[in-house]
């Protein structure tokens, strides 16, 4: 059967033929919907794992129990997974082994461009990048065949481009696979010293062997034009390339990015006068066809910053301009903003109002960082906002006017153990944990919080006060608060800061677009007793504007939060 699927759609389907009996992610966009779409299928155990590092361990264990698995993330997540990944290259498996990363070029819902090909390099693993939705399928497919037969993990790099546009895709039956035995071998799988230092030497050897497959394998493809100019490409600049030069140009697209084929690139790029090397990111093909003697172009052409397209590929290239874009330059930008009825949006502005230093987190609650709530210091990487406030106020000593801001979700991933770091080493600081009863920002994952696994099945939701009990924080200093109550979020935050011991505020209420919260009606404004003062504006809520001098809510937007009324110093809001 023949059906347009979104490229992460595509590689769930192909988990799904390939006979794939687990899966464990963490969610981040590009990459969430490979999991959420392969949940679907009955035949597969899927399941949310509270970071990418567990989600690799639980794949690995799979893979050497002798099934095959896959573990999904985004680029940063790949991250927090780097130690078992260096790992799984000196083990190997037993049933195949897919670890599928998403990066972001353009950074559209990242906090920085990272090309994963590196980490293919470093731990020497085989890294395949499919160009559209039928090679999803396909690569992925294959990729488990060729995982056992080289007894490695293969990586599956995607970005967002290749994840979230569809493309025409072939479907076939699920084939099963039995579970392969398992068979004991501590020199294999216990990685201490003595056993490491003989699989580096078999690394090695299937890294060479790898290479050697490189060069007549299903991944990579030549398209031989009989032109001057050679392309040496790979994932969507191929597709970038091809509509912009079509049949005045030869290519070589590298399916199978890592090991290189270096016999294959010599040869290709023997037949043609010039050789440009098309990819985006970082020049990683490029630099290493410099390294073993070839005469190619590319970053010289091309930029190393954000994402490509057919448009950038003629300009930069062909001297081709686009004759039309598709929006007026002079258009405001739109920035994101916090939701109608968001509950971090007060927790935000009493921040701001007590001009409190704020360690941020990855999360909705990122986007306090915006005018007009203005109120958030940094945002490093996920879990940093505990740490980082502890190594803050060490420096500093400012307990007592300043706060780390971390979501449910982001605090079960990796925000435990930096707040057992402030218990265990006399620190004072406050962590204010905004708990929305779900991973917000990819788009309502459940989390171990929940109390519903990603096939929605109830279980036991863990509570953040018992963890903070566990850390060391002492009960009286574990406060739950509902943070559209301003009057009891200030209070408590003052309680708090000036306790001089370690403190956890959770600020629990649900996510506004949940289907289960039931909102109220919208308020309204009373335009004779409105005097025109803005103050309601200061929260950053997208109902409020100001017509006419006076301030308007729209109701159609408005899930009466009840925030703004307390903003009115006329109580004109209603």
């Amino acid at each position: 059967m023949k059906k347009l699927m979104l490229g992460n759609e595509a590689v769930a389907r192909g988990l799904y033929e390939a006979g794939v009996k687990l899966v464990s992610s963490y969610p981040g966009t590009p990459s969430t919907e490979v999991t959420e779409a392969v949940a679907k299928y009955d035949e597969v155990y899927a399941e949310w794992a509270p970071n990418e590092k567990v989600a690799l361990e639980v794949a690995l264990g799979a893979a050497i129990g002798g099934g095959r698995s896959f573990c999904g993330m985004k680029h940063v997540g790949l991250n927090v997974a780097a130690d078992p990944l260096f790992i799984t290259s000196y083990t190997g498996i037993n049933g195949g082994m897919v670890i599928g990363v998403a990066d972001d070029p353009g950074m559209h819902s990242s906090q920085n461009e990272q090309d994963s090909r590196h980490y293919a390099r470093a731990a020497k693993l085989p890294i395949v990048e499919p160009s559209d939705s039928g090679e999803c399928l396909e690569f992925t497919k294959l990729a488990y065949k060729y995982s056992e037969e080289f007894d490695t993990p293969f990586i599956l790099r995607l970005n967002t481009r290749v994840s979230h546009s569809q493309s025409l895709v072939e479907t076939s039956d699920r084939i099963e696979y039995e579970v392969k035995p398992y068979e004991k071998s501590a020199a294999k799988h216990v990685m201490m010293p003595a056993n490491a230092r003989g699989r580096h030497v078999v690394v090695e050897e299937r890294l060479e062997a790898l290479s050697k497959f490189a060069c007549d394998c299903p991944f990579n493809k030549v398209i031989d034009n009989n032109t001057k100019l050679g392309i040496i490409t790979s994932g969507p600049s191929f597709v970038y390339a091809l509509e912009a030069f079509g049949d005045s140009a030869s290519y070589l697209k590298l399916g199978l990015v890592y090991p290189f084929a270096d016999e294959l690139i010599k040869e290709f790029a023997s037949k043609y006068e010039r050789v440009i090397v098309i990819e985006e990111l970082d020049a990683f093909i490029e630099e290493h066809c410099k390294a073993i003697g070839l005469n190619v172009e590319g970053k010289n052409l091309l930029p190393n910053i954000g994402e490509f397209s057919q448009e950038l590929i003629a300009e930069k290239l062909l001297g081709k301009k686009a004759e039309f874009v598709s929006l007026d330059e002079n258009i405001p930008v739109r920035p994101p903003v916090l939701c109608p009825g968001c509950p971090h949006r007060g927790i935000f502005y009493i921040f701001k109002k007590l001009g409190l230093y704020v360690s941020g987190d990855i999360g909705c609650y990122t986007l306090g960082a915006a005018a007009p709530l203005s109120a958030m210091d940094t945002t490093l990487c996920m879990g940093a906002s505990i740490s980082a406030l502890h190594g803050y106020n060490k420096i500093r000593g400012e307990e007592n006017k300043s706060v780390a801001v971390i979501g449910d979700s982001t605090f079960m991933h990796s925000g435990m153990t930096g707040l057992a770091n402030i218990t265990y080493n006399k620190g004072n600081s406050t962590v204010v944990i905004v708990d929305n009863s779900i991973t917000g920002m990819t788009g309502h994952q459940q989390n171990p919080c929940t109390g519903f696994t990603l096939k929605g099945e109830p279980v036991h939701g863990i509570m953040l006060e018992n963890i903070a009990r566990a850390a060391g924080v002492a009960d009286e200093h574990i406060r739950i608060v509902d943070p559209n109550n301003l009057k009891e979020v200030e209070k408590v935050l003052k309680e708090e800061l000036n306790s001089n011991t370690p403190s956890v505020i959770i600020c629990r209420k649900p996510c506004a677009l949940l289907k289960y919260v039931k909102h109220n009606p919208p308020v309204s404004v009373d335009t004779d007793k409105c005097i025109g003062c803005k103050a309601c504006m200061k929260i950053g809520c997208p109902c409020i504007s100001i017509v006419n001098g006076k301030a308007k809510i729209d109701a159609t937007l408005c899930v009466g939060c009840g925030l703004c009324p307390q903003m009115c110093p006329k109580d004109a809001i209603k």
